[in-house]
């Protein structure tokens, strides 16, 4: 055989790892996500002292600087009054008459399936600044949007 067609060794064929990407923008955060931060980076801090194969190893230094990255940039946003949809508030609203709710979190945070989506969400941005009983735009329909409730979270 041909040395053009050996491979050198084992890890030439792994697939690279890549840090994970910091979502743009401003890292808002409400007081629950912050303790989230925090606590997620502790969890890896104490995980890097037990030990960890190579490649856990690398895994959770990544995720590491992933996490103290947010914790460094996160912008805790003062609690809202509740008057208006915004950031850290839970909207209750109908969309093409259906009723949903939904809370306004910073991108951490967001847990769609536990009904907190991001604030750079493009819903969450259509329901920005809202007063109870507004009809909204949102996906080419004037009135696809009416807010029926704001609570804070």
């Amino acid at each position: 055989m041909s040395v053009a067609f050996r491979r050198e060794n084992d890890d030439e064929h792994l697939e690279p790892k890549f840090e994970i990407p910091i979502p743009p923008g401003p890292n808002l955060v409400t007081t629950r996500g912050k303790a989230l931060i925090d606590a997620k980076v502790a969890e890896l801090e104490a995980r890097l002292k037990e030990d960890l194969d190579e490649t856990a190893l690398t895994a959770a230094k990544r995720d590491l600087r992933y996490w103290q990255t947010r914790q460094i940039t996160a912008e805790v946003q003062p609690e809202p009054d509740g008057s208006v949809v915004a950031f850290g508030t839970r909207v209750t609203f109908l969309l093409n008459g259906k009723e949903r709710v939904l809370g306004l979190v910073g991108d951490d945070e967001a847990d769609p399936a536990a009904g907190l989506v991001s604030f750079s969400a493009p819903l969450a941005r259509a329901l920005m600044g809202a007063e109870e009983g507004e009809v909204l735009p949102f996906n080419g329909r004037e009135d696809a949007i009416e807010v029926v409730g704001i609570e804070v979270l």
